[in-house]
């Protein structure tokens, strides 16, 4: 009788090999080619997310690249810690359908995980600028090189800071030489690992300008963005420190142009909801304008309400530095837009020559306000003519005005026209000086208009060109205050600086109660607005 053969031992998960290695998955394109199939892959994990409050799922790469420098050799599995809680250095094989995820290749649903051992994968060095990071999507990354924080807009929303080699990155319209695909190519978003949003854990609170050495992670995608999800702690290193005063200027008269971001006494408007977030501006923007310490302070964005929000404003300044200090100007035109521009002076200091003035001209929806001053002492008059120029928002669909894709953005034709009428308003005005919140960039064609008829950009003159900032949006610096002295006073002018205390900072330290944790509140100078404050140094003739 023949004996009966032994069964075989039953196969255990780990002995079912993968069908395609993930290279293949991938593919040399922007899409994988298995879309919609079901397929098998192994690698090692080199990022773990899995928890829901993470992104619900674990990157994992293979050990041993493929000889395609065009093909990524890393995967994201959309698998929570309840389906199969992996870590970090696991050896796995993972079945699931290829998938792209709006743009993300990554294996969704999931229907097995395995954890048949463990193993290592270094970490690739890359440096930016790139060359296209499709190629190295879902990888483990090393970037050895200097990268500067150029974006915190959603550090404290969403956890994301964008960092870019070769410095911070600048608008295109504000100098001679930036190259907009190269700021692309520089730029690399960090996410907190997480799509949730206003996390309880946030990042370090970071300045743009401060810069982090050998940044680590696994390179994901999302919302139209590669996303660097750090593995390692990102040290940043604090290369644009705060300063707790504006650079020194020289002369005998100080002048300033600072934008309030909307500073009403009317609740729930457009600047402050609640009582307690309008004294938590007020106490900042009050801390801001003691910093400047100007003889004159040029204000946009004030509410339009006579002067009542102007000198509560003045009160509160006064309240701190001594009782008339400060007085503020009546606007004699101040139009009908929800915000005027004002000006403030110190009696002691300056003295006004005749009553203020303002265009009527129907080009300005927020009309100039037009003073002249003389030192108390006497001497050589200067006139402030205050402005805030259209701005970019609220786009028409076509016309003059319409986006013409420039990097002007739109209204740029209304801004030019404001800034022909600003040049044949200043022309009987003793020693003009045009300051203000222009809504332009420094090489946009309404300064180019101003420069042409005369006129000279105080900052363009004094500050270093990468000191020449103000205003920081989508990750690109630029200036968008200027203040641009006539011919007749440009022999006395002598200084200007920008005092960087808003642009540089995240908006999670403003004055908002909603999602700002209120540890970080001071009631400090430091993201009093989001302009940053002109001060410049005249030296006038005279006693």
């Amino acid at each position: 009788m023949n004996a009966t053969p032994a069964l075989a031992a039953p196969a255990t998960p780990c002995d079912t090999p993968p069908t395609q290695r993930i290279a293949q998955v991938q593919g040399s394109g922007d899409a994988t080619p298995l879309a919609g199939q079901t397929v098998r892959v192994e690698g090692i994990v080199t990022g773990d997310f899995q928890r829901t409050d993470q992104l619900s799922g674990f990157f994992l790469q293979d050990p041993s690249p493929d000889a395609d420098p065009k093909t990524s050799e890393g995967l994201f599995a959309f698998a929570r810690d309840t389906f199969k809680d992996v870590s970090v250095g696991d050896r796995v094989l993972v079945t699931g359908r290829a998938t792209e995820f709006n743009g993300w290749t990554e294996l969704s649903p999931v229907s097995a995980v395995d954890v048949c051992g463990t193993g290592t994968v270094a970490a690739r060095p890359y440096k930016l600028p790139s060359d296209g990071l499709e190629p190295v999507e879902n990888m483990l990354l090393t970037f050895p090189q200097p990268l500067t924080v150029t974006e915190h807009f959603n550090l404290g929303r969403f956890g994301e800071v964008a960092v870019s080699s070769g410095g911070r990155l600048f608008q295109q319209t504000d100098r001679p030489g930036v190259d907009p695909a190269l700021n692309a190519r520089r730029r690399l978003l960090l996410d907190d690992g997480s799509s949730r949003e206003n996390p309880p854990a946030i990042p370090p609170i970071v300045r743009t300008g401060d810069t982090a050495t050998g940044i680590t992670g696994v390179l994901g995608y999302g919302f139209n963005s590669y996303r660097l999800q750090p593995t390692k702690p990102i040290r940043f290193h604090n290369t644009n420190p705060r300063l707790p005063r504006p650079f020194p200027v020289v002369g005998n008269v100080r002048l300033a142009s600072f934008n309030t971001l909307n500073w009403f006494t009317t609740l729930g408007s457009r600047g402050a909801t609640t009582a307690e977030e309008q004294q938590r501006q007020l106490a900042k923007l009050v801390s801001a304008l003691k910093g400047i310490n100007a003889d004159a302070v040029a204000l946009m964005e004030v509410e339009n309400n006579g002067q009542t929000a102007l000198q509560a404003l003045v009160d509160a300044v006064n309240a701190q530095v001594g009782a008339g200090t400060y007085a503020a100007l009546a606007h004699p035109f101040p139009g009908t837009d929800a915000i005027q521009v004002g000006l403030i002076y110190k009696p002691a200091k300056l003295t006004p020559v005749g009553a203020p003035q303002a265009s009527q001209d129907p080009v300005f929806s927020r009309p100039p306000l037009i003073q002249t001053f003389r030192r108390v002492k006497g001497g050589q008059p200067f006139t402030m003519v205050v402005n805030h120029l259209k701005s970019k928002g609220t786009c028409p669909a076509d016309g003059p005005d319409a986006d013409q894709g420039d990097g002007q953005s739109c209204w740029n034709a209304t801004r030019v026209n404001q800034a022909k009428a600003l040049l044949t308003l200043v022309k009987d005005l003793p020693s003009p000086l045009v300051i203000g919140d222009l809504n332009a960039y420094g090489e946009e064609d309404p300064i180019d208009t101003l420069e042409a008829g005369g006129l000279t950009s105080a900052t363009k003159r004094f500050v270093p060109a990468p000191l020449r900032y103000s205003y920081l949006f989508d990750g690109l610096a630029g200036e968008l205050d200027h203040a641009m002295v006539s011919r007749s006073l440009l022999k006395r002018l002598t200084s200007a600086t920008i005092w960087h205390i808003n642009s540089d900072e995240p908006r999670i330290l403003d004055y908002n109660l909603e999602f700002n944790p209120p540890s970080l509140y001071k009631p400090d100078a430091f993201r009093s607005s989001d302009h940053d404050p002109l001060v410049l140094g005249l030296t006038l003739s005279g006693h």
